[in-house]
């Protein structure tokens, strides 16, 4: 057995083990695989921070410093979801990010009781996740593979309209839906098509890549590529260690560790996902478990150094569902360049001159990917009725009421602030009474009925 284990230890690096979780994989082979994962997900890292700290008041120095920050924190996290610690981490190959669904409560928070009052809250609601995490197995049965299914299926739902607004040039700007971003990005995804078309082997799965590089070159030659953001900007710089001093107002711990419950049902989505559309398996107890106490506690720690909660980036998950991808070695070496793009913040500012148009081709393909796996988890769960049913409900009331988040006036603020806009919070909670409450037998059920 040990002569066995050395011999498959010793076999030799191939880049064909990109297809595999833990082959080896020549580190020239695997950079591109890693780089092109950080592209798919940079500017999205870095947005939350600049909507927060924009709305909390905070300076120009302190969101850079924040942004340097969240850049090493997310690339930690990854390595430790790659590579577990302890009961830390899923060991499958999810890239981590400054989440996107903490930003409303985030903005409010910020302005009414200060920004001090938000790290504490993060800290709190980081260790609630993690804990919650370490004893995923013995609640984990209420996540029924359906339930997992459509959290999966409206995560791809809620990014569709992330990458319509990154290819019309960013939510916000003002040349939104300009001619340049339209030729931007549809140059940027012809660019994938073609090279996944006629690339041959395992360079297809470098479409995204080569999509990215081909845009960013474009727009640099049209004069669409901002350079001005990297003077100034230094070579080398640490992060700081509580850069804020945590301030604990409890409306503000309560808010935030409901939106920490909702961010763990996504990642339980994207661990899903991840398990299904990259591994060909079912995800299991103790790969959610790593997962959602990776995310918590990171978060805490992400708190430490004045930055947001992290968490698994679905982004990623549809670029391991395009490309099949899932060499942990591979994706690491991204998580590496993430590091390094915090403690050399030069790198990192000239990835953030990437053209949101630019980065909006090549999403576009990544996200309505997740919604075919999210589809594709719904079949293999069989078409029931009793499946039908808690697919076809939570989808119409989690899709449909937050495309009019009106509908939720009646509400308290904090209930606005956690379902009004957020269709995976909820299509799981949905879901989840659903599958509780609906009998088991309902189709011997309908058969009797029939009779």
């Amino acid at each position: 057995m040990k002569k066995e284990k050395s011999n498959k230890a010793q076999k030799p690096a191939s880049v064909e083990n990109i297809y595999t979780l833990d082959g080896r994989v020549p580190l020239g082979k695997a950079v591109p695989f890693g780089l092109q994962h950080i592209l798919a997900m940079f500017v999205a890292n870095i947005a939350p921070i600049i909507i927060v700290a924009g709305a909390c008041g905070l300076s120009d120095h302190d969101t850079a410093r924040l942004i340097q920050t969240a850049m090493i924190v997310a690339g930690v996290g990854s390595l430790i979801q790659l590579f577990p610690i302890w009961r830390l981490g899923s060991g499958l190959p999810i890239v981590m990010g400054i989440s996107f669904t903490f930003v409303s409560i985030l903005c409010y928070i910020g302005p009414a009781y200060g920004y001090e009052a938000a790290i504490g809250a993060i800290m709190i609601g980081g260790i609630v996740e993690g804990i919650l995490g370490l004893f995923a197995k013995y609640w984990r049965r209420i996540i029924s593979p359906i339930v997992a299914a459509c959290v999966v299926t409206a995560i791809g739902f809620s990014l569709l309209s992330v990458g319509a607004s990154s290819f019309g040039g960013g939510s916000g700007s003002e040349q939104f839906g300009s001619a340049t971003n339209w030729i931007l990005g549809g140059v940027t995804l012809l660019a994938c098509i073609l090279f996944n078309i006629f690339a041959k082997s395992y360079w297809k799965q470098l479409s995204v890549l080569f999509g990215l590089v081909v845009g960013y070159i474009f727009a640099a030659v049209i004069g669409a590529v901002d350079f001005e953001s990297l003077k100034g900007t230094s070579v080398v710089a640490l992060p700081s260690v509580l850069p804020y001093k945590p301030a604990f107002n409890l409306n503000a711990i309560i808010s935030v560790t409901l939106i920490f419950l909702v961010s763990a049902t996504e990642t339980i989505g994207d661990t899903s996902a991840l398990a299904s559309s990259g591994l060909g398996q079912d995800v299991t107890d103790r790969e959610i478990s790593g997962s959602i106490a990776c995310d918590g506690f990171i978060s805490a720690l992400s708190a430490c150094f004045g930055c947001m909660p992290i968490t698994s980036f679905s982004q990623n998950v549809g670029l391991v569902a395009m490309t099949k991808v899932v060499n942990r070695f591979a994706i690491a070496t991204g998580a590496v360049i993430m590091i390094l793009a915090g403690i050399f913040p030069i790198f990192g500012a000239l990835l953030a001159t990437m053209p949101d148009a630019v980065l909006g081709g090549c999403t576009i393909m990544m996200f309505g990917t997740i919604v075919v796996s999210g589809l594709q988890m719904i079949g293999n769960c069989g078409y029931t009725q009793r499946n039908i049913t808690i697919a076809a409900l939570s989808l119409s009331i989690g899709l449909g009421f937050t495309q009019v988040p009106e509908i939720f006036a009646i509400f308290p603020k904090i209930i606005n602030s956690v379902f009004a806009e957020n269709c995976v919070a909820v299509v799981f909670l949905t879901a989840v009474i659903l599958n509780l409450v609906l009998p088991k037998n309902m189709e011997t059920n309908k058969k009797q009925n029939n009779a």
